[in-house]
């Protein structure tokens, strides 16, 4: 846990492993900040906005299945089977209005728990994510996540080092973080090619489910204009002209968006709970939320 947290640490056992996570609720009845990490980050990715939410809002971060404290764990699980755990979870800890934030495969994350529990998420962010939705995506696309983890493996772990942590941000805070939570990986960079490479796996294969992953809430697109991570930017853009949902491009930002920019993003986080709280209200005089 990183210095001046508040949040407390707790588990949750699943088939596969041991499930570790952060959480600081406040009151219950209010909107609970639910922060999704992405691919071989993990809670620490989320610094800037657990500090600055923590004293405000409710708040729960985790570390992955897989990734960081939430380790060992077998890799055999599907992206769904990763949102069920997550329901289990935010019941456990009694969160019942969550805005569900996810970044890149967070992002993913987030959309396939929406798909399973449309009438639990209150809210969904996406940063430096892409949608689900199978049409956007090539079938070379699909083919390419299916073969990465040899890549990973020829790669010189040094060199992944280096590639990771200049690739996904512009600001030194932002590549210094994404290079320390690599590290977690450094006692066996083998480990670090496998959870790649089974991560991409699962993303292929909820994409080819063919599901609807229909965006059923308030949500909003957040995106570094710097982003180099595959085609993000150019999925940002078709899914803000497709569904209507507002983008927000981040200046000076990568993929990590929320670490090199984080109180441009804490402050459009802080906009969007405003924009819920006053949807949640709204449907409560409606009678809309039971």
């Amino acid at each position: 846990m990183e210095k001046g947290w508040k949040m407390t640490e707790n588990s949750y056992k699943t088939p596969c492993g041991c499930i570790h996570y952060f959480v600081n609720i406040i009151d219950k009845q209010k909107i609970t900040l639910v922060f999704l990490p992405g691919l071989t980050a993990d809670h620490r990715l989320f610094e800037k906005q657990t500090e600055y939410f923590e004293k405000k809002q409710n708040v729960f971060v985790w570390d992955a299945p897989s990734h960081a404290l939430s380790r060992p764990f077998t890799n055999n699980y599907s992206l769904s089977d990763m949102a069920e755990w997550l329901d289990k979870i935010l019941a456990k800890e009694e969160i019942y209005n969550p805005i569900i934030i996810g970044q890149s495969m967070g992002g993913y994350l987030a959309q396939m728990y929406m798909e399973l529990y449309p009438d639990k998420i209150k809210g969904f962010i996406s940063i430096d994510s892409a949608p689900l939705q199978k049409s956007y995506m090539t079938a070379m696309e699909i083919w390419l996540l299916e073969r990465a983890e040899p890549l990973y493996k020829i790669y010189p772990w040094k060199a992944l080092l280096r590639a990771g942590s200049g690739g996904c941000a512009e600001t030194e805070y932002g590549q210094n973080l994404m290079r320390k939570m690599m590290m977690s990986y450094d006692p066996d960079p083998k480990e670090y090619a496998r959870l790649a490479g089974f991560g991409y796996r699962m993303l292929a294969e909820a994409i080819k489910s063919d599901r609807s992953y229909h965006i059923s809430c308030p949500a909003l697109l957040i995106c570094g204009e710097k982003d180099k991570a595959g085609s993000a930017k150019s999925y940002n853009k078709k899914w803000h002209q497709r569904e209507g949902v507002p983008l927000k491009w981040i200046k000076n930002a990568g993929h990590n968006s929320n670490a090199d920019q984080p109180d441009e993003v804490n402050r459009l986080i802080e906009e969007f709970i405003s924009e819920v709280e006053g949807f949640i209200s709204e449907a409560d005089r409606r009678g809309v939320f039971g």
